[in-house]
């Protein structure tokens, strides 16, 4: 570790071995793993980790580059432990306790205005008293929005590292988006809100876009969750959730790329144009035309047979749909790090 600010910290898990086993599997995923017998180091944006076993115990050392990424690192790790711990007994203690501080990464923010796209798309535009975190890089936040009425109450960090959520009357709306797009002479971040067609379906995000009012409070948690693919051929495919990351990564894509893009959409009236500097091949897809073949899932498997193993592949739409298409990439033994495969909704479940 070369790093100025470091950490350290004991996790005193039920199976420390298997913890360590499941974090060398899960960050590969994300970052960068390297594992030599009983140590296994992370290296992500933020920066550097080292789980060490030690018996029954994990040793934790951490390093960044600041105190704000140390912060974020220690964060991040701590949530990932204490989910790998699931139900049974877990510890988790610090050199240095955190204090009671708001988390470096959140980032206040007032509506501007809501406005639509499309008849099922709703563009709300917040000013951020700094947008420079979401120019460029990762391009997903957490909306932190308090109930209506009440001072907003946010987040800190608790003594383990982890987030700590405020509750009861001040429990916050917490949903996951894409930063569509980025006005630096503004001061404005720009998110798309999918407003679903069926009224049976819970949309509390939606629901918080479509009455969304100048001046409202909400914040950003982030951003994360990674950004353009630095590819030479990338196949982009997904649903209305997956639209505005498509339409950011094909707008963000530098000239000399080749993009080829499937868009399933209810109908014509909810297509938007996608202007790239990029060589792009886009095909819409109409759900309404489409429900008896299948749409989305056949055209993307049908693609796939037909693209180069050095192809990126970024998909993302309905979670059951992921898990075929992800047998599909492991069946034809695509590399794991040309691909960004993820669900965004589920049937059957709530909606943004």
């Amino acid at each position: 570790m070369t790093e100025n600010f470091r950490l350290s910290g004991i996790a005193m898990p039920q199976d420390a071995a298997g913890m360590l086993d499941i974090a060398a599997e899960h960050f590969a995923e994300h970052a960068a793993v390297a594992r030599t017998g009983d140590r296994v180091t992370i290296t992500s944006e933020v920066g550097e980790a080292e789980l060490a076993l030690d018996g029954s115990l994990l040793r934790i050392d951490l390093a960044a580059q600041s105190t704000v990424k140390l912060q974020l690192a220690r964060t991040m790790l701590a949530e990932h432990l204490f989910y790998f711990a699931g139900d049974a007994p877990f510890e988790l203690t610090w050199s240095d306790p955190p204090p009671p501080a708001v988390l470096a990464n959140l980032h206040e923010v007032r509506v501007v205005s809501a406005e639509p796209v499309t008849p099922h798309m709703l563009r709300v535009k917040f000013a951020c008293a700094d947008v420079t975190p979401f120019v460029g890089g990762q391009m997903h936040v957490r909306l932190l929005v308090p109930p209506k009425g009440r001072p907003p109450v946010w987040p800190v960090i608790d003594d383990d590292g982890r987030i700590k959520w405020p509750e009861g009357e001040d429990a916050l709306l917490v949903r996951v988006y894409t930063i569509r797009f980025v006005d630096t002479g503004r001061n404005e971040v720009w998110v798309d809100f999918l407003q679903h067609p069926n009224p049976d379906t819970a949309t509390p995000g939606a629901d918080f876009a479509r009455d969304a009012r100048p001046g409202d409070r909400a914040a950003f948690l982030g951003p994360g969750g990674g950004g353009v693919p630095e590819a030479g051929h990338i196949f982009l495919a997904g649903d209305e959730a997956a639209l505005p990351a498509i339409a950011r990564i094909a707008e963000e894509a530098p000239a000399g790329t080749r993009l080829t893009a499937i868009i399933e959409v209810e109908n014509k009236d909810e297509e938007q144009p996608i202007e790239s500097a990029a060589s792009l091949d886009l095909n819409w897809i109409h759900r309404a035309e489409h429900a008896a073949t299948g749409g989305l899932l056949p055209a993307i498997k049908d693609k796939i047979a037909s693209l180069p193993p050095e192809t990126f592949m970024w998909i993302a739409c309905e979670r059951g749909d992921i898990r075929d298409i992800r047998a599909l990439l492991k069946d034809r033994q695509h590399d794991r790090k040309r691909m960004y495969v993820a669900w965004y909704w589920e049937r059957g479940g709530e909606s943004g």
